[in-house]
């Protein structure tokens, strides 16, 4: 949540710099990269939490704690290098992305053992 609340205040912080009122979501570039990469983010965060949860209860929560936190920093990565220009994203996007399917792989194998060994 912390995290969600220092991007919304980022926006925040680029709309006051830029005089770029609500709602609208264009103008500057620098601000619109910020914009964007708040909303991407956003987008993404309830399939980290839903994901994090399943692997924590039904896998491991160490490993799921590990991964969720080099989640949350290479999406503070992905922020920050997204809002100074848009090929600074892409390194934290993929490393983000990657980590999203290692929790899946965790989820699955913990569902699996779960429901199916006993």
């Amino acid at each position: 949540v912390l995290f969600l609340a220092y991007f919304a205040m980022q926006v925040i912080y680029a709309r006051r710099k830029y005089k770029i009122s609500p709602p609208e979501t264009t103008g500057h570039p620098e601000f619109e990269r910020t914009f964007r990469a708040q909303a991407n983010c956003s987008e993404y965060f309830p399939i980290f939490i839903c994901l994090l949860w399943v692997a924590g209860v039904f896998f491991h929560q160490g490993v799921a704690a590990a991964c969720g936190l080099l989640y949350l920093y290479s999406r503070l990565k992905y922020f920050q290098g997204y809002a100074l220009a848009a090929q600074g994203r892409l390194g934290p996007l993929y490393a983000s992305a990657w980590l999203l399917w290692a929790l899946v792989g965790l989820a699955l194998a913990g569902l699996l053992a779960h429901f199916l060994w006993p």
